[in-house]
């Protein structure tokens, strides 16, 4: 449980939502209108009108699990969406933590080829 992470994929439901609505109507919104499956392992990110609640819908191992939370001062800062919906870990992070994106950037890292494989293929 709690294992949300960078390996997960995270999708910004396009549209205010009635955060009345728990497990049964999220994944059905996820289905209906996201077209996506609910129970795939993806995150599924929802805001309501006012940008004060936000609820993520995940599929862990045995069941759904719903990560809420509302601000008691301020808004979430919603963070540009590719087309497909998809958001990443460090926006979905940023969002949270009250952090605008719009000035930070994203520095180069150098990040390694996967490393060569030496092992033998012609050993029996």
């Amino acid at each position: 449980m709690f294992s949300l992470s960078s390996s997960n994929r995270y999708y910004l439901f396009s549209q205010p939502c009635d955060m009345r609505k728990g497990f049964q109507g999220l994944s059905g919104l996820v289905t209906a209108k996201m077209g996506k499956n609910p129970i795939s392992g993806d995150v599924f990110i929802f805001i309501n009108r006012r940008a004060t609640h936000i609820k993520l819908l995940h599929w862990e191992f045995g069941g759904f699990v719903i990560y809420y939370k509302r601000l008691e001062k301020g808004t979430f800062s919603l963070p540009k969406v590719l087309q497909s919906g998809s958001v990443s870990w460090s926006q979905l992070v940023l969002m949270i933590e009250g952090i605008k994106a719009e000035k930070l950037r994203h520095l180069n890292r150098y990040n390694p080829p996967e490393p060569p494989d030496f092992t033998d293929k012609n050993t029996k």
